[in-house]
């Protein structure tokens, strides 16, 4: 039986997510299977293989079957939030059930990658319509180094590789479920005021050379609206709303 079957998760799951839990051993994507459906808050889709995987910005996402967690999970937060500061949300969820399941130290690279010693470990995808938020989380778990792609923007790595043992996928995915419902419902409250401390101890752009929309400067802090401070190489400081950061050659993200 796998990890991740209904009958190896279910009982570890608490909380709201994670009803209705959807498995399947195969499907193009995950956001598919809740994009295209009605179900309530807290569904999640579970798949051990996606055929049509993508990333932020269109960009594909390729899994070896059976090694990663590629999961959905379908919010309904009220109208007028800042949705696409979900991405934080979740990515400081995935980060932090990480290091509590691993002991290795996660950090958060805005606006929406999980970063092991500068790899890319976890990416999130947020597709909004409506009222409703599918949350995509594909987390590198059991991946050992000939599975990884080669050409990537950052170099991946994996749960397996950073710890040098397995896991059991289920376990990480009800951790990731229990921090994101607590996360979740902090960001509903209190917005991402509640949130900043730990998204700045694990904010890997900090000090570092970037390039953004055009433009060159080095990271700063996560702002309380989300953000990211941008220091200008002629000294004035912006915020940046979104965008592709890319990292100045021969810089790379902080470690922990």
């Amino acid at each position: 039986m796998s990890d991740l079957a209904p009958e190896a998760v279910g009982p570890l799951l608490r909380g709201s997510l994670g009803e209705p839990y959807l498995y399947t051993a195969e499907t193009a994507s995950t956001q598919d299977v809740l994009a295209a459906s009605d179900h309530p808050h807290g569904a999640v889709a579970v798949t051990e293989h996606q055929t049509a995987g993508r990333g932020r910005s269109g960009r594909r996402w390729d899994d070896a079957p059976l090694t990663a967690l590629l999961c959905s999970v379908l919010l309904r937060p009220p109208a007028g939030l800042p949705l696409p500061r979900l991405a934080l949300v979740a990515g400081l969820a995935v980060a932090t059930a990480i290091e509590h399941e691993s002991g290795l130290a996660a950090m958060v690279k805005w606006p929406n990658d999980v970063l092991l010693d500068g790899c890319k470990v976890a990416g999130i995808l947020l597709e909004a319509s409506s009222s409703r938020v599918v949350c995509g989380i594909g987390i590198n778990v059991n991946q050992e180094e000939r599975d990884l792609p080669a050409q990537t923007r950052l170099p991946a790595t994996s749960l397996r590789i950073g710890a040098g043992r397995q896991f059991d996928r289920g376990v990480v995915l009800a951790a990731v479920l229990r921090e994101l419902e607590c996360g979740y419902a902090e960001w509903l409250e209190h917005g991402l005021d509640g949130l900043l401390d730990d998204l700045e101890r694990r904010n890997a752009l900090r000090g570092r050379r970037i390039r953004v929309d055009g433009r060159t400067g080095t990271a700063g802090k996560i702002a309380p609206d989300g953000r990211l401070t941008l220091v200008l190489d002629r000294g004035d400081i912006v915020l940046v709303e979104s965008g592709e950061v890319e990292l100045e050659p021969g810089d790379s993200p902080a470690t922990g």
